[in-house]
């Protein structure tokens, strides 16, 4: 461990002599001590050094910053458009590695268990991938940003699952995209956020019809409704499902039928069809948090809705008629 150390603080050393200018050496080698910084991050990492590593993958982001920021050295007047594409090349090069450094810094403070900051260095690096043209890049690490502060902070998960599904979907790319805005939607409604559920759960809908996924929206619209009867929007449910009647093969199918069973049910205030619909398989089977809104669904009027199934140990037989009391009239 001591030789690992000892071996970073050699590349720290060396980078330092490279940003060091001269008479002789007007321009620091911001290429060369990025480079030496990211082998004494490397080497501090293989330590346990986690801290150090941390704040050498942060030098070795300045250093690239500082090379895709330094101007051209030649006269202007020997520009040429070659020179200008190299440069150009050259500052998206820099702009990437100074990403990937920023989110090493990032991975680093997750080993520390000081997520909330690793969060800030990866939203970090996402811009950064933006900028430099790999977006693709940008949305698998908000989406592993998401994963990471998910058991800590489902708000700021939601943030980070919809901002990678933005990126996802301003390159037209639906399929990525609308896993991310399902992964925002369940954990809204695991927060009982249901208002933006509601919302997002359209979104998610719209995307599946626009790539023509049609199982998937008969899903989402019972989600839909689920969510709408949670908000206590009767209304709102039954628009859902009446809009669902244009998605080809909705009308009639085992999920049509079993939405319609269910407001029927929660407009009449029968509790036995409501729990009838929310415990059978259909629903059980879906998506965890959305099989919760099932169980716990609250039919108005009657308070919480009845056990579907009969209590254990009742043998199925009707209960015994009470005898006639031949003495109810009185002795006369």
């Amino acid at each position: 461990m001591a030789q690992k150390i000892n071996e970073a603080h050699e590349h720290i050393a060396k980078a330092e002599k490279y940003l060091k200018t001269s008479f002789m050496k007007w321009k620091p080698d911001y290429d060369s001590a990025a480079s030496e910084y990211a082998k004494a991050a490397v080497a501090f990492k293989n330590a346990k050094q986690l801290e150090q590593a941390k704040e050498a993958y942060l030098q070795e982001a300045e250093a690239h910053s500082q090379h895709r920021s330094y101007p051209l050295h030649y006269s202007s007047a020997f520009i040429s458009s070659e020179h200008v594409t190299l440069f150009i090349l050259d500052s998206l090069s820099s702009l990437f590695h100074a990403a990937k450094a920023f989110e090493q810094a990032g991975m680093m403070l997750k080993d520390m268990q000081r997520l909330p900051e690793a969060i800030q260095y990866i939203e970090k690096a996402s811009v950064m991938y933006v900028e430099n043209g790999t977006p693709d890049t940008a949305a698998m690490a908000l989406d592993r940003a998401g994963k990471l502060i998910e058991p800590l902070d489902l708000a700021k998960a939601v943030n980070l699952y919809q901002q990678a599904a933005g990126v996802f979907e301003n390159e037209e790319r639906l399929r990525q995209a609308v896993e991310l805005v399902g992964k925002a939607s369940r954990l809204l409604v695991r927060q009982q956020k249901f208002d933006e559920a509601a919302v997002s759960l359209q979104k998610e809908k719209n995307m599946y019809k626009e790539i023509e996924n049609y199982p998937t929206c008969f899903k989402k619209t019972i989600a839909q409704v689920l969510v709408h009867l949670h908000r206590g929007d009767y209304v709102a449910a039954d628009r859902c499902v009446r809009e669902s009647y244009s998605i080809p093969g909705f009308s009639g199918s085992e999920d049509c039928l079993a939405m319609e069973q269910l407001l029927q049910g929660y407009d009449e205030q029968d509790e036995e069809q409501v729990s009838r619909v929310c415990t059978s398989p259909l629903l059980r089977y879906m998506d965890n948090d959305y099989a919760k809104l099932a169980i716990s669904l609250i039919v108005p009027g009657g308070g919480k809705k009845k056990k579907a199934t009969a209590a254990s140990g009742d043998s199925g037989a009707a209960p015994p008629e009470e005898e006639e009391d031949e003495y109810a009239g009185g002795l006369c």
